[in-house]
Protein backbone atom coordinates (compact mmCIF):
# COMPACT_ATOMS: atom_id res chain seq x y z
CA UNK A 1 0.00 0.00 0.00
CA UNK A 2 2.87 2.41 0.42
CA UNK A 3 4.69 2.64 -3.20
CA UNK A 4 4.76 5.62 -5.42
CA UNK A 5 4.20 3.28 -8.04
CA UNK A 6 0.51 2.23 -6.59
CA UNK A 7 -0.02 6.24 -5.54
CA UNK A 8 0.78 7.21 -9.21
CA UNK A 9 -0.70 4.89 -11.29
CA UNK A 10 -2.89 6.19 -13.81
CA UNK A 11 -1.99 9.85 -12.90
CA UNK A 12 -1.21 11.47 -16.31
CA UNK A 13 -4.44 10.75 -18.39
CA UNK A 14 -3.99 14.02 -20.79
CA UNK A 15 -4.25 12.89 -24.56
CA UNK A 16 -0.89 13.53 -27.07
CA UNK A 17 -2.81 14.64 -30.08
CA UNK A 18 -1.29 13.15 -33.62
CA UNK A 19 -1.59 15.47 -36.33
CA UNK A 20 -0.37 13.97 -39.81
CA UNK A 21 -0.37 15.75 -43.12
CA UNK A 22 -3.46 17.97 -44.00
CA UNK A 23 -5.44 16.44 -41.31
CA UNK A 24 -7.96 18.41 -39.22
CA UNK A 25 -6.34 19.74 -36.00
CA UNK A 26 -8.62 18.72 -33.16
CA UNK A 27 -8.84 21.48 -30.56
CA UNK A 28 -7.06 20.02 -27.52
CA UNK A 29 -4.27 20.03 -30.06
CA UNK A 30 -3.72 22.97 -30.66
CA UNK A 31 -2.70 23.96 -26.93
CA UNK A 32 0.21 21.05 -26.76
CA UNK A 33 1.23 22.47 -23.32
CA UNK A 34 -2.35 21.79 -21.10
CA UNK A 35 -3.06 19.18 -19.87
CA UNK A 36 -6.63 17.82 -18.36
CA UNK A 37 -7.52 19.07 -15.10
CA UNK A 38 -6.74 16.75 -12.24
CA UNK A 39 -8.95 16.01 -9.58
CA UNK A 40 -7.73 17.51 -6.71
CA UNK A 41 -8.79 17.54 -2.74
CA UNK A 42 -6.68 19.57 -0.60
CA UNK A 43 -6.49 18.90 3.23
CA UNK A 44 -4.77 19.97 6.51
CA UNK A 45 -5.23 22.94 9.06
CA UNK A 46 -4.56 26.63 9.96
CA UNK A 47 -1.63 26.46 7.67
CA UNK A 48 -3.21 25.23 4.82
CA UNK A 49 -6.07 26.99 5.37
CA UNK A 50 -4.33 30.18 6.20
CA UNK A 51 -5.80 31.41 9.14
CA UNK A 52 -5.44 35.29 9.23
CA UNK A 53 -5.81 36.46 5.56
CA UNK A 54 -8.91 37.35 4.82
CA UNK A 55 -11.54 36.32 2.73
CA UNK A 56 -12.67 34.06 4.96
CA UNK A 57 -14.73 31.55 3.18
CA UNK A 58 -18.08 30.54 4.71
CA UNK A 59 -18.99 33.52 6.60
CA UNK A 60 -23.08 33.01 6.12
CA UNK A 61 -22.46 29.25 7.48
CA UNK A 62 -21.10 28.85 10.92
CA UNK A 63 -19.98 25.32 10.04
CA UNK A 64 -17.03 26.54 7.60
CA UNK A 65 -16.71 29.77 9.47
CA UNK A 66 -15.16 28.58 12.14
CA UNK A 67 -12.58 26.89 10.26
CA UNK A 68 -11.30 30.05 9.65
CA UNK A 69 -10.35 28.75 6.05
CA UNK A 70 -9.08 31.75 3.69
CA UNK A 71 -10.17 31.96 0.22
CA UNK A 72 -7.01 32.89 -0.57
CA UNK A 73 -5.02 30.59 1.07
CA UNK A 74 -1.92 29.12 -0.51
CA UNK A 75 -4.38 25.74 -2.32
CA UNK A 76 -6.38 28.90 -4.19
CA UNK A 77 -3.32 30.74 -5.03
CA UNK A 78 -0.92 27.65 -6.07
CA UNK A 79 -4.09 26.67 -8.50
CA UNK A 80 -3.95 30.09 -10.09
CA UNK A 81 -0.46 29.90 -10.77
CA UNK A 82 -0.40 26.15 -12.35
CA UNK A 83 -3.22 27.38 -14.61
CA UNK A 84 -1.56 30.06 -16.20
CA UNK A 85 1.57 27.53 -16.65
CA UNK A 86 -0.52 25.08 -17.88
CA UNK A 87 -1.83 22.91 -15.82
CA UNK A 88 -5.46 22.91 -14.51
CA UNK A 89 -6.37 21.84 -11.09
CA UNK A 90 -10.00 20.51 -10.71
CA UNK A 91 -10.54 21.12 -7.14
CA UNK A 92 -13.03 18.84 -5.98
CA UNK A 93 -12.89 20.41 -2.83
CA UNK A 94 -10.80 22.20 -0.11
CA UNK A 95 -11.31 20.91 3.51
CA UNK A 96 -8.30 22.48 5.24
CA UNK A 97 -9.86 23.12 8.39
CA UNK A 98 -8.19 25.69 11.17
CA UNK A 99 -7.09 23.49 14.68
CA UNK A 100 -7.56 20.25 12.57
CA UNK A 101 -5.73 16.95 14.26
CA UNK A 102 -4.38 14.39 11.84
CA UNK A 103 -7.31 12.46 13.02
CA UNK A 104 -9.67 14.67 11.84
CA UNK A 105 -8.85 13.22 8.05
CA UNK A 106 -11.40 10.76 9.57
CA UNK A 107 -13.45 12.11 12.78
CA UNK A 108 -15.69 14.64 12.98
CA UNK A 109 -13.75 18.13 14.20
CA UNK A 110 -15.22 19.97 16.82
CA UNK A 111 -15.46 23.62 15.81
CA UNK A 112 -16.85 26.17 18.49
CA UNK A 113 -20.73 26.71 19.49
CA UNK A 114 -21.11 23.11 19.46
CA UNK A 115 -20.75 22.54 15.70
CA UNK A 116 -18.57 20.30 13.61
CA UNK A 117 -16.31 19.84 10.32
CA UNK A 118 -16.93 16.70 8.67
CA UNK A 119 -14.14 13.81 8.26
CA UNK A 120 -11.88 15.26 5.65
CA UNK A 121 -11.62 12.09 3.65
CA UNK A 122 -15.54 12.29 2.94
CA UNK A 123 -14.15 14.57 0.58
CA UNK A 124 -11.35 11.70 -1.52
CA UNK A 125 -12.40 8.76 -3.89
CA UNK A 126 -11.25 6.52 -7.01
CA UNK A 127 -11.73 9.77 -9.37
CA UNK A 128 -9.42 11.87 -6.87
CA UNK A 129 -6.12 12.24 -8.71
CA UNK A 130 -4.27 14.75 -6.34
CA UNK A 131 -3.97 15.34 -2.45
CA UNK A 132 -2.41 18.20 -0.68
CA UNK A 133 -2.21 19.76 2.62
CA UNK A 134 -0.25 20.41 5.61
CA UNK A 135 -1.08 18.33 9.02
CA UNK A 136 0.64 17.07 12.23
CA UNK A 137 1.37 20.87 13.79
CA UNK A 138 -1.76 20.48 16.27
CA UNK A 139 -1.41 16.56 16.70
CA UNK A 140 2.32 17.22 17.82
CA UNK A 141 0.97 20.47 20.13
CA UNK A 142 2.22 23.34 19.14
CA UNK A 143 -0.65 25.52 20.94
CA UNK A 144 0.06 23.29 24.07
CA UNK A 145 3.71 24.52 23.78
CA UNK A 146 3.41 27.94 22.96
CA UNK A 147 0.77 28.26 25.62
CA UNK A 148 3.38 26.26 27.87
CA UNK A 149 6.04 28.86 27.19
CA UNK A 150 3.90 32.20 27.04
CA UNK A 151 2.60 33.35 30.73
CA UNK A 152 0.98 36.17 28.28
CA UNK A 153 -1.03 33.21 25.93
CA UNK A 154 -1.51 32.07 29.33
CA UNK A 155 -3.45 34.98 30.24
CA UNK A 156 -5.31 35.56 26.83
CA UNK A 157 -7.61 32.47 27.85
CA UNK A 158 -9.47 30.74 25.18
CA UNK A 159 -8.97 33.40 22.37
CA UNK A 160 -6.70 31.05 21.26
CA UNK A 161 -7.98 26.96 21.82
CA UNK A 162 -5.77 24.98 23.62
CA UNK A 163 -4.17 24.22 27.29
CA UNK A 164 -0.59 24.60 28.70
CA UNK A 165 0.90 21.02 29.30
CA UNK A 166 1.21 21.61 32.94
CA UNK A 167 -0.42 25.01 33.61
CA UNK A 168 1.78 24.61 37.48
CA UNK A 169 4.80 25.40 35.56
CA UNK A 170 5.68 28.58 35.33
CA UNK A 171 6.14 29.60 31.49
CA UNK A 172 9.76 31.23 32.47
CA UNK A 173 10.78 27.86 33.13
CA UNK A 174 9.20 25.73 29.96
CA UNK A 175 12.69 25.44 28.23
CA UNK A 176 13.79 23.09 30.97
CA UNK A 177 10.28 21.44 30.76
CA UNK A 178 10.27 20.05 27.47
CA UNK A 179 13.91 18.01 27.68
CA UNK A 180 13.32 16.42 30.87
CA UNK A 181 10.71 14.87 33.09
CA UNK A 182 7.39 14.91 32.38
CA UNK A 183 7.68 17.39 29.81
CA UNK A 184 9.86 15.48 27.73
CA UNK A 185 7.51 12.55 27.83
CA UNK A 186 4.38 14.67 26.97
CA UNK A 187 6.65 15.55 23.80
CA UNK A 188 7.77 12.09 22.85
CA UNK A 189 4.17 10.78 23.06
CA UNK A 190 2.76 13.09 20.95
CA UNK A 191 5.27 12.57 18.81
CA UNK A 192 4.32 8.91 18.38
CA UNK A 193 1.60 9.77 18.03
CA UNK A 194 1.94 11.79 14.85
CA UNK A 195 4.32 9.11 13.68
CA UNK A 196 1.55 6.06 13.63
CA UNK A 197 -1.00 9.03 12.50
CA UNK A 198 0.60 9.88 9.77
CA UNK A 199 1.37 7.22 8.29
CA UNK A 200 -2.74 5.84 8.74
CA UNK A 201 -3.72 8.93 7.02
CA UNK A 202 -1.54 7.94 4.14
CA UNK A 203 -2.25 4.68 3.51
CA UNK A 204 -5.95 5.28 3.52
CA UNK A 205 -5.01 8.27 1.33
CA UNK A 206 -3.80 5.52 -0.66
CA UNK A 207 -7.18 2.93 -0.20
CA UNK A 208 -9.86 5.98 -0.95
CA UNK A 209 -7.89 7.24 -3.98
CA UNK A 210 -5.49 4.33 -5.54
CA UNK A 211 -4.27 6.76 -8.50
CA UNK A 212 -3.87 10.38 -6.50
CA UNK A 213 -0.69 11.77 -6.14
CA UNK A 214 0.02 12.85 -2.97
CA UNK A 215 1.70 16.31 -1.37
CA UNK A 216 2.36 16.70 2.07
CA UNK A 217 3.15 19.90 2.77
CA UNK A 218 6.24 20.88 5.84
CA UNK A 219 5.75 23.91 7.98
CA UNK A 220 7.55 27.00 7.16
CA UNK A 221 10.19 27.99 9.74
CA UNK A 222 9.07 29.98 12.75
CA UNK A 223 12.25 30.97 14.82
CA UNK A 224 15.38 31.61 13.43
CA UNK A 225 19.11 30.15 13.90
CA UNK A 226 19.68 33.56 15.46
CA UNK A 227 17.09 33.93 17.84
CA UNK A 228 18.34 37.15 19.07
CA UNK A 229 16.65 38.65 15.79
CA UNK A 230 13.53 37.75 17.89
CA UNK A 231 14.40 40.12 20.57
CA UNK A 232 13.51 43.05 18.24
CA UNK A 233 9.70 44.10 17.24
CA UNK A 234 9.15 43.93 13.80
CA UNK A 235 8.71 47.49 11.88
CA UNK A 236 5.69 49.07 12.69
CA UNK A 237 4.75 46.49 16.00
CA UNK A 238 5.25 47.46 19.34
CA UNK A 239 5.74 43.73 20.60
CA UNK A 240 8.21 41.22 20.23
CA UNK A 241 7.22 38.58 17.30
CA UNK A 242 7.29 35.93 20.01
CA UNK A 243 6.41 38.11 22.98
CA UNK A 244 7.68 36.52 26.11
CA UNK A 245 8.44 33.52 25.40
CA UNK A 246 12.05 32.91 26.98
CA UNK A 247 15.10 32.53 24.87
CA UNK A 248 16.09 29.43 25.50
CA UNK A 249 12.66 28.12 24.83
CA UNK A 250 12.91 29.46 21.36
CA UNK A 251 15.33 27.39 20.68
CA UNK A 252 13.81 24.71 21.65
CA UNK A 253 10.13 24.66 19.83
CA UNK A 254 12.56 25.61 16.83
CA UNK A 255 14.06 21.80 17.55
CA UNK A 256 10.47 20.70 17.87
CA UNK A 257 9.27 21.89 14.44
CA UNK A 258 12.45 20.54 12.68
CA UNK A 259 11.77 17.35 14.46
CA UNK A 260 8.15 16.93 13.24
CA UNK A 261 10.05 18.12 9.46
CA UNK A 262 11.65 15.49 9.59
CA UNK A 263 9.21 12.90 10.31
CA UNK A 264 6.91 13.81 7.85
CA UNK A 265 9.64 13.90 5.21
CA UNK A 266 10.46 10.28 6.54
CA UNK A 267 6.43 9.25 6.57
CA UNK A 268 6.09 11.20 3.30
CA UNK A 269 8.93 8.57 2.25
CA UNK A 270 7.93 5.73 3.61
CA UNK A 271 4.03 6.38 2.42
CA UNK A 272 5.21 6.89 -1.38
CA UNK A 273 4.35 10.99 -1.04
CA UNK A 274 5.99 14.26 -1.96
CA UNK A 275 7.38 16.00 0.53
CA UNK A 276 7.52 20.14 0.49
CA UNK A 277 10.22 20.98 2.93
CA UNK A 278 9.04 24.78 3.62
CA UNK A 279 11.62 24.69 6.88
CA UNK A 280 14.61 24.01 4.68
CA UNK A 281 13.81 27.30 2.29
CA UNK A 282 12.04 29.86 4.80
CA UNK A 283 15.15 30.48 7.26
CA UNK A 284 15.34 33.86 5.82
CA UNK A 285 11.78 34.70 6.16
CA UNK A 286 10.88 33.91 10.05
CA UNK A 287 8.29 35.66 12.54
CA UNK A 288 11.40 37.24 13.77
CA UNK A 289 12.78 38.72 10.15
CA UNK A 290 11.67 42.02 9.95
CA UNK A 291 10.28 43.02 6.78
CA UNK A 292 10.83 39.96 4.57
CA UNK A 293 9.28 37.80 7.74
CA UNK A 294 6.37 35.46 6.37
CA UNK A 295 5.13 34.64 9.65
CA UNK A 296 2.93 37.03 11.41
CA UNK A 297 3.90 37.70 14.94
CA UNK A 298 2.21 36.24 18.36
CA UNK A 299 0.03 39.36 18.95
CA UNK A 300 0.58 41.27 15.61
CA UNK A 301 -2.89 41.93 14.05
CA UNK A 302 -4.20 39.69 11.85
CA UNK A 303 -6.78 40.48 8.27
CA UNK A 304 -9.61 39.36 10.69
CA UNK A 305 -11.95 41.43 11.83
CA UNK A 306 -14.15 38.88 14.33
CA UNK A 307 -17.19 39.91 16.73
CA UNK A 308 -15.49 43.62 17.07
CA UNK A 309 -12.02 43.04 17.24
CA UNK A 310 -9.30 41.98 15.45
CA UNK A 311 -7.63 38.72 15.85
CA UNK A 312 -3.87 38.13 16.16
CA UNK A 313 -1.59 36.12 13.67
CA UNK A 314 -0.58 33.74 16.44
CA UNK A 315 2.60 32.55 14.09
CA UNK A 316 0.86 31.76 10.87
CA UNK A 317 2.01 32.74 7.73
CA UNK A 318 1.10 36.33 6.45
CA UNK A 319 0.75 37.01 2.48
CA UNK A 320 4.34 37.04 1.95
CA UNK A 321 4.29 33.65 3.94
CA UNK A 322 1.27 32.36 2.07
CA UNK A 323 2.66 33.42 -1.15
CA UNK A 324 5.99 31.54 -0.31
CA UNK A 325 4.29 28.65 0.46
CA UNK A 326 2.26 28.41 -2.90
CA UNK A 327 5.36 28.59 -5.07
CA UNK A 328 6.88 25.69 -3.45
CA UNK A 329 3.74 24.15 -3.89
CA UNK A 330 3.00 24.81 -6.81
CA UNK A 331 6.48 23.62 -7.71
CA UNK A 332 5.74 20.24 -6.60
CA UNK A 333 2.74 19.52 -8.08
CA UNK A 334 3.96 20.14 -10.96
CA UNK A 335 6.79 17.86 -11.15
CA UNK A 336 5.02 15.09 -9.50
CA UNK A 337 2.57 15.43 -12.43
CA UNK A 338 5.34 15.20 -14.99
CA UNK A 339 6.95 12.69 -13.41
Amino acid sequence: MKTTTRRKRGLLAAAVAVVCAGAAVPAAAQEPGRAEPVSTVFIGDFYTANFGITPIHGTDDPNKLFCFRSEENYPAVTARRLAEQGRALDIASDRSCGGALIRHFWEKQPLQAGLAAPPQKEALGEETRLVVGSVGGNTVGFVNILKQCSQQLRDQGEILPGAPVDADEPADRCGAFFTAGNGEDWLDWQFAEAERELGDLLDDIGYLSPDATVVLVGYPRIVPANVAKCQTPAPGQAEKPLADIPTDALMMFDKVQKRLNDLMRTQAEQGGAEFVDLYAVTGGNTACDGNDRGIGGLFENSQIEFFGGTLPWFLHPNTRGRDIQAHHVATAIRNALSA
